[in-house]
């Protein structure tokens, strides 16, 4: 079933523009996944030295070639391996032979400058943030103004050691098959990932994984022969904050390592090596909403297949910690009011005093028979977690010690003021002295970064850790910009009802839209994301039946939001997922993290509340590096002073598209013929806003759209609701005359129900008054004496 054809049935388009359109839907996210899922990378270190002055190090003409094939190491140094066929098959079974495996290790090590040549090729910048080195002398012959001077003393007597950031080069990951080879993961953790058809490693996946794992070599720092041993010695236990694209694999980068150390933990118990571990949990993942935790649970439970890892959701009433000090509290508390209430009421009823001890039995062996969550990771969003550690009347929660991994999935949301509370409970209950806490995510402001280093330290000093971990910081790419394989799209609808034409025009198009000017086309499935849930709602009731019955009809659009129930959530994103919804609409609850493959584009119906909000937002297409993601957003007059933030993210995206994508994809409709969305001129028209501007938007969005509250049908916009602009934004076609009639029609209705419901109530007092009990006298004026 071709969806375009069901749209386009009553549109007679050319012959060239129905080839394009079959030309242009062979490069789409839902035809299938691409064979290099990495977005970088396709150029060297001659190619990339025209776009930086700092890449011209070094010799381009001993930069070799690199290879295209997964089974080899396509970022070696171009010679051939000649591995025997014993070696080959030990390799394939994943025997741990350890001279097998030195052996390949040494093969596979590059030195320094190949390392810094394929992480900067592919966009990787490693850094220490919280390393130590001494603080360097001052030069005798240097001019330093006063003010300096005075500061430079003033560290040098609070420390004689000051913080720096240390840029380091691990061992890149170049194969899957590395994993099992060089890091000795578990065998069926390995066989795993190769049932998945994991072959080629995205670029978070190659530099974040030799952290996680532990590199065991080749990682030298820029700060000379101090900062090489102290990186040698800490990236193996590091704290990870990772800043890479949308659909880039970050869930499989945090999942591999905690697997695989809690299956090499397990191995050290059983060969006595370590002692038993503590019951509870060992690794905690947060999440911000339950269809992300619920996605990171899926893949868990593939990757843990057959390993005995139980990955679990968490859910009402599990009890995440082993002992709850509340509970030694109320058991002594309850003791001494018995024996209090025992010294005060002797004579007291004795079968009310069994009956009262009963009670409190139960209820004690209640809390003793409440079992620890028989999980190994556990998936949480913050507030679930913390009412489950939270101590009853105390603001204080009950301490986790088995916990070794705390990952924070979508960390600059969690790290917000909306969650940042709920999530350092959780952080601060994990007091194992051994936690090891990374923080993911597309977006991350510098102000979470410092808050992830005071935390780290702050947590040291109250549980008197001589030494902690370094936190590293992996950046992919541009810091904060969207993704690079997709087309961006800036449409001015002036205002509610040309953004509603518009978006029907997206599900019945009348002419071509696959011309150079326009870019690729929208296909569904797409989502189109809203403000707020009512306006959801009411697109959604707007849009029921535009699809014709022979496409599936409304079957074919749904709606999804954070009012609806859980079984309702889940069923909606099912269908969505298999293909039974071409259109969904939603808020901003699927704006983060969850992995939508086949989705070809995106719209953006209000617009975004911020330029991370919108970065997300186009992220739900063009997945794991599938081409033809088509992002299209809607601005009304009411938007313009806010477009500018998202123009120069739309602007820093194709820019980067030219640079890269041409020489590492393979040419295409979509690749080779990339038009520039914005121009210059529209930048400079544009005004600034304010930073006052940027944080009343990301609180509470677009204020005209705040005052429409229902949807069609309904009596918003009128009265008050019309008067303060409700009308102007509220999703509908229908006209002025139309709905002043319709409301009309309504208050009749009203107030004919008003007056029967006003008519019934007086005949029933009338009723009631006609009753003897009601008064003392009878309808003759008698008193009346009452009943024989």
């Amino acid at each position: 079933m071709d969806p375009f054809k069901l749209l386009t049935r009553s549109t007679n388009l050319t012959k060239a523009a129905t080839a394009s359109k079959k030309t242009a839907s062979q490069h789409t996210p839902s035809t299938g996944q691409n064979a290099n899922p990495q977005l970088f990378g396709g150029k060297d270190d001659d190619s990339s030295s025209n776009a930086s002055k700092k890449r011209k190090r070094g010799n381009p003409s001993a930069v070799p070639d690199l290879v295209t094939e997964a089974e080899l190491d396509f970022f070696g140094d171009g010679k051939s391996k000649n591995v025997s066929s014993k070696e080959k098959d030990d390799d394939d079974a994943g025997v741990p032979n350890e001279k097998n495996e030195t052996s390949k290790f040494a093969k596979d090590t590059l030195s320094e400058e190949d390392c810094k040549r394929i992480l900067r090729s592919h966009k990787l910048k490693i850094t220490l943030l919280n390393a130590t080195e001494p603080a360097a002398a001052d030069n005798e012959g240097e001019k330093k103004s006063k003010k300096r001077k005075k500061e430079q003393a003033t560290e040098h007597a609070n420390s004689g050691k000051k913080k720096a950031h240390v840029q380091v080069f691990p061992q890149p990951l170049t194969s899957f098959k590395q994993l099992r080879s060089r890091y000795n993961i578990s065998r069926r953790l390995a066989d795993n990932l190769a049932a998945q058809g994991y072959t080629i490693p995205t670029e978070v996946q190659l530099g974040g994984l030799p952290l996680l794992l532990g590199d065991i070599g080749g990682l030298e720092g820029d700060k000379g022969a101090h900062t090489k041993s102290t990186t040698k010695q800490s990236l193996a236990d590091v704290d990870l904050l990772t800043v890479a694209p949308t659909g880039s694999g970050k869930t499989l980068a945090f999942l591999i390592p905690v697997l695989n150390q809690i299956l090499a933990r397990r191995k050290a118990v059983k060969d006595n090596v370590e002692e038993e571990e503590l019951e509870g949990p060992k690794a905690i993942v947060v999440a911000p909403t339950r269809e992300l935790a619920s996605q990171i649970v899926n893949e868990g439970r593939k990757l843990a297949l057959g390993t005995g890892i139980r990955v679990t959701a968490m859910r009402k009433g599990m009890k995440p910690a082993a002992t709850f000090p509340q509970d030694e509290e109320d058991e002594s508390a309850d003791e001494e009011q018995e024996s209090g209430s025992d010294s005060d009421h002797s004579d007291s009823d004795e079968s009310t005093s069994q009956e009262h001890n009963q009670n409190k039995k139960d209820s004690k062996t209640s809390k003793k028979q409440r079992p620890v969550v028989k999980a190994d990771v556990l998936v949480t969003t913050p507030l679930l977690m913390l009412h489950a550690i939270s101590l009853k009347g105390q603001s204080a929660t009950a301490s986790m010690p088995s916990v070794r991994h705390l990952i924070l999935d979508e960390a600059d949301v969690l790290l917000d003021p909306l969650f940042r509370d709920q999530t350092l409970g959780i952080w601060n209950a994990c007091i194992n002295p051994s936690l090891r806490v990374s923080l993911w995510s597309a977006t991350m402001a510098s102000s979470v970064e410092e808050l992830a280093l005071s935390t780290i330290e702050s947590r040291a000093i109250t549980l008197r850790l001589s030494t902690h971990a370094p936190l590293a910081r992996l950046v992919v790419g541009l810091k904060d910009s969207a993704i690079p394989n997709i087309s961006h799209r800036l449409i001015y609808a002036a205002t509610e009802q040309g953004k509603l034409l518009a978006l029907r025009q997206m599900l019945h198009p009348t002419s071509s839209i696959s011309d150079d000017s326009s870019g690729p086309p929208l296909r569904p499935p797409f989502i189109v994301f809203t403000q707020t849930i009512p306006r959801a709602v009411a697109l959604h009731s707007e849009l029921l039946y535009d699809i014709p019955l022979e496409a599936g009809g409304s079957s074919r659009i749904a709606v999804l939001h954070s009012d609806l129930s859980d079984t309702l959530r889940s069923d909606v994103m099912a269908r969505f997922r298999n293909g039974s919804v071409w259109v969904l609409i939603t808020t901003d609850l699927l704006a983060r993290g969850v992995d939508f493959r086949g989705v070809n584009g995106v719209v953006n119906y209000d617009f975004p509340s911020s330029g991370a909000s919108y970065i997300h937002r186009v992220g739900r297409t063009g997945r794991a590096g599938r081409d033809g993601g088509v992002a299209v957003t809607l601005y009304t007059k009411e938007d313009i002073p806010y477009v500018k933030n998202v123009a120069n993210i739309i602007a820093a995206s194709e820019k980067l598209r030219r640079d890269e994508r041409p020489s590492h994809k393979a040419a295409g409709p979509v690749s080779s013929q990339i038009s520039s969305t914005i121009q210059p001129w529209l930048l400079d028209a544009l005004p600034t806003p304010s930073k006052r501007d940027k944080q009343r938007l990301k609180r509470r969005g677009v204020e005209a759209r705040r005052s429409d509250t229902a949807g069609p049908g309904t009596e918003a916009g009128a009265g008050t609701g019309a008067r303060d602009g409700g009308s102007k934004s509220r999703i509908s076609t229908k006209s002025g005359f139309d709905r002043k009639l319709e409301n009309r029609r309504k208050g009749a209705k009203m107030a004919s129900q008003k007056a029967k419901k006003s008519s019934s109530s007086s005949a029933a007092a009338a009723a009631t008054a006609g009753t003897p009990a009601a008064h003392e006298e009878d309808s003759d004026g008698n008193e009346w004496g009452g009943f024989d």
